[in-house]
């Protein structure tokens, strides 16, 4: 009976050995991605925008088309595919939170909703912007509807990924641009809006 309690003790230090150790390799590989190398110039089209900005896009449950070249050149820009139903949601609230705290200083978050992963955002615009708006009290900038998965993804992304030789693999991807356009950095979801090295790479950037 000992020595069977003394098996299952080891047993049980094993697992958590295995558990530490692999949440250690998990957040090793996240924080592998931060940084993806040099700074990737972004094309310059023919009128002068950088190809990661040069976009018309409708604001989210609205007709209103916005220019992002117009709207956000001169603007670091941070990147994000969203979905409501999501282990990553609770993201939206930290989003405004950094959009509040640096938005005067140069700032922009740009929030892209996505049904491609999990189907975790089927709701229509409308209710999607109620939702951000009640319940997390989004006001960084919402666009509509997109497609961000490689296979199918919408010409924004298409432009965004191929520039990172990075595309999104889930909800709450992050991609970090600076005041050309320019790719700074691609993140993987478990990057929150809070992490020190993203804020770092935002303020070196401001």
């Amino acid at each position: 009976m000992v020595f069977k309690n003394i098996s299952r003790i080891f047993q049980r230090a094993g697992v958590l050995v295995f558990i530490t150790f692999g949440t250690a390799i998990m957040t090793t590989m996240a924080n592998a991605n931060l940084k993806i190398g040099a700074i990737k110039q972004a094309p310059v089209n023919a009128n002068g925008c950088p190809a990661t900005l040069d976009f018309k896009l409708k604001s989210l449950a609205s007709t209103d088309l916005v220019n992002l070249c117009e709207a956000y050149k001169g603007k670091v820009v941070l990147i994000v595919n969203t979905a409501s139903k999501c282990g990553f949601t609770d993201q939206f609230g930290d989003l405004e939170a950094l959009y509040e705290k640096y938005k005067e200083k140069g700032l922009v978050v740009l929030g892209f909703p996505s049904n491609d992963f999990g189907g975790q955002d089927p709701e229509n615009e409308e209710k999607i912007a109620s939702f951000c708006r009640l319940t997390y009290g989004v006001k960084f900038p919402m666009f509509e509807k997109t497609h961000a998965a490689q296979q199918a993804a919408s010409p924004i992304y298409q432009t965004l990924g191929n520039l990172a030789g990075d595309f999104p693999k889930w909800n709450f991807h992050k991609y970090l641009l600076d005041k050309e356009g320019n790719m700074i950095a691609s993140l993987p979801s478990q990057i929150g809006p809070t992490d020190k090295s993203l804020i770092e790479m935002i303020e070196n950037n401001l």
